[in-house]
């Protein structure tokens, strides 16, 4: 038998996840200017870190001789007292992908099943899919959630249950009575994961109190991270909101120190800075206007985006996507995610995102 073969049927079957093009991979394929290339690919938040974080990060440095604090006292402490629960119902991740894994691992059994939406987060497949369970994709409505459907494809072995909300890639939100609604529905036996990864990106309207419904439903694990609006991308860090009882699960199968000594002095201090997260939520809500105009004025069609990101339809969107690569810029194709005609934009900077219309304008006329 051969080491592949070893391996189990269900690894050997994945498709691994495909992150978004960096720039140097681009400056190198197409010998351009690094500094000229505009990447909109990722989500990330285009004005980096907070300057409060990144002091963080440069008081931190001399403590990278030894391990960071593997229980996160002092970011959990920070977090107990934004959102008011106690703070052993936290668990810490490296990015909110491993605590999405770290449930997967601490509650799908081999066998048992998974439910998710059509057009949902590529992780949460590939999270069941690693630890040998079954994932039952529901079709989506209207690109989105279809929470009446996923409660009734929910069978008697089905253990998790993934909400994205916005969801990533196609931005659609779900309002907070009916994902209430739907909670009342699950079995308490069901892991309900609320992926909550734009959730500061929403207009305040929008916005509910999830954190509230843990003492209603103790299922309910809500995971966030400081990926997107805080900026924190490249130190890897995101978390998860539960019951005690469910965090404690989730931390017996945590690996020792997942989040480093950088990550967590930056998350605890990005945490606090409001300043910071007033001016990314701007930015956002008026590059979010921009890019909207000038895919109307391009005739494309788009779906209304709770993120910061817009996924538009352009038909080849791969020779698209090509023919925008060739003036360097970097935008996210989501044919993986049964969308082969549409592409997903982050929102930049001003002048990134006149950048990216300009040259979607010149691509579709190729």
């Amino acid at each position: 038998m051969s080491v592949e073969a070893s391996a189990p049927a269900y690894i050997r079957s994945i498709s691994p996840y495909i992150p978004g093009k960096p720039i140097s991979e681009l400056a190198r394929e197409l010998g351009l200017d690094a500094h000229t290339i505009v990447k909109l690919a990722s989500n990330e938040n285009p004005l980096g870190m907070s300057p409060k974080a990144r002091a963080a990060v440069l008081s931190a440095i001399d403590e990278l001789g030894r391990y960071p604090d593997g229980n996160g006292f002092g970011l959990k402490q920070a977090l107990s007292r934004k959102l008011g629960v106690s703070a052993d119902c936290f668990v810490l991740g490296n990015g909110s992908n491993d605590a999405l894994e770290l449930a997967a691992r601490a509650f799908l059994p081999a066998g048992a099943s998974a439910v998710y939406s059509q057009h949902a987060f590529a992780v949460y497949a590939l999270a069941v899919q690693c630890v040998g369970a079954r994932g039952i994709e529901v079709p989506a409505r209207a690109w989105g959630h279809d929470l009446a459907a996923m409660a009734d494809a929910i069978t008697t072995d089905t253990r998790v249950v993934f909400i994205a909300n916005p969801n990533n890639p196609t931005g659609t939100f779900i309002p907070g009575h009916l994902i209430a609604a739907f909670l009342e529905r699950v079995p308490q036996n069901v892991v309900v994961v609320l992926d909550e990864a734009y959730n500061e990106y929403l207009h305040p309207e929008l916005r509910y109190d999830s954190v509230s419904w843990l003492a209603r439903f103790p299922n309910l694990v809500i995971s966030r991270t400081f990926s997107k609006i805080y900026g924190l991308a490249g130190l890897r860090v995101g978390y998860v909101v539960a019951n005690p009882v469910v965090v404690d699960l989730m931390n017996r199968v945590r690996a020792p120190f997942n989040v480093n000594t950088l990550a967590l002095a930056a998350a605890e201090a990005a945490l606090g800075d409001e300043a910071f997260l007033k001016q990314s939520y701007e930015l956002n809500s008026s590059g979010m206007a921009q890019i909207l105009a000038g895919l109307d004025a391009l005739n494309l069609e788009h779906i209304p985006s709770g993120g910061n990101f817009i996924t538009f339809r352009v038909g080849d969107a791969a020779a698209v996507n090509k023919r925008l690569l060739q003036q360097g810029v970097i935008v996210r194709p989501i044919a993986n995610y049964g969308m082969p005609e549409w592409l997903r934009v982050s929102i930049g900077l001003p002048a990134e995102n006149a950048r990216f219309l300009e040259a979607l304008a010149v691509a579709l006329k190729a």
